[in-house]
């Protein structure tokens, strides 16, 4: 893997599927995507390629055991690598947590077999929306002539603020695919409590336990209501699997309460919501960039 130091390098940005960016985000920002595959009845189907929310759900309603999913495989990483060494220096690929997925060391490893371009691989140790914040964010600053020691510097100060927050239906999809940490022990205990979940040290464990959705997701809004009060500007993601009234719902009433947040709507694909189940709700949220960026420029240009 090539080394760059302080040099202004054409950079890609990649992403693998479980940011759920939407097909314009990725067009507009030209981010490139490594998609993960999900296998029903031995089957597998790549997520947004083979297979949407809408016909996943229908195929594992009416199945007793839980699809798989399954990462990139090397093949692949090296094939997407290889194209974009021919018009760009370096590449920064951005992951779901390898607490829960294989694809970011899978990256590293590739990263180490490559000399024809720099890549440098990126645990975002979470996924979803909040994942898709770094894709976003990189893109943005390549864009803007930034290096790669300047994006990874803004992903440290990001990861400050970062917040990602979400509860399931039935933790029973959790616990069988092995994504709860200590989950087994757990189980029995929350049969009948609603717990919010979040992601530490790479691991999805448990935040609180609640009794109802609704007092979780008020419990939800007070963490963001605690975060405003530092005073730093926010953007928060709503997101769902599957629950999309629900979601409208809980996201009206969130912009009704906090005007001064960018509210954005994202869900949990067929990856993640093989493993959440459908029903799940959560929220992530992150300092505004772009509002930071905005003042910046105003403040110089007095």
């Amino acid at each position: 893997m090539k080394k760059a130091s302080g040099v202004k390098l054409k950079i890609a940005i990649v992403t693998d599927s479980t940011s759920y960016l939407t097909e314009k985000q990725y067009e507009q920002h030209s981010i490139y995507k490594l998609p993960l595959s999900v296998v029903v009845d031995n089957t597998a189907y790549v997520e947004e390629v083979d297979i949407g929310n809408e016909e996943f759900f229908k195929k594992i309603n009416s199945m007793e055991a839980l699809p798989t999913s399954s990462q990139p495989t090397t093949g692949q990483i090296i094939t997407l690598f290889d194209e974009l060494a021919k018009d760009y220096d370096a590449i920064i690929s951005i992951h779901l947590s390898s607490g829960i997925s294989g694809t970011y060391d899978n990256v590293v490893s590739v990263a180490t077999m490559m000399g024809n371009i720099a890549i440098y691989p990126f645990d975002s140790e979470l996924s979803c929306a909040a994942q898709g914040y770094y894709a976003l964010e990189a893109a943005r600053l390549a864009e803007n002539g930034c290096t790669v020691e300047e994006i990874f510097q803004v992903f440290s100060n990001m990861r400050k603020t970062m917040k990602a927050y979400f509860l399931v239906d039935d933790l029973n999809h959790l616990v069988r695919g092995g994504r709860l940490s200590n989950g087994s022990a757990l189980i029995g205990s929350l049969l009948k409590i609603k717990p919010i979940l979040f992601f530490e040290n790479k691991q999805i464990v448990v935040f609180e336990k609640i009794r109802t959705t609704k007092k979780a997701l008020k419990r939800i809004e007070q963490l963001l209501t605690e975060d405003l009060s530092v005073g730093y500007p926010i953007v928060a993601t709503i997101i769902q699997c599957n629950a999309e009234e629900q979601a409208a719902i809980w996201g009206k009433q969130l912009k009704e309460n906090y005007p001064t947040v960018r509210f954005e709507t994202s869900y949990f694909g067929p990856v993640i919501g093989t493993h959440l189940g459908e029903g799940a709700l959560g929220m992530t949220w992150v300092e505004d960039q772009t509002k930071i960026e905005t003042v910046l420029i105003k403040k110089q240009s007095r």
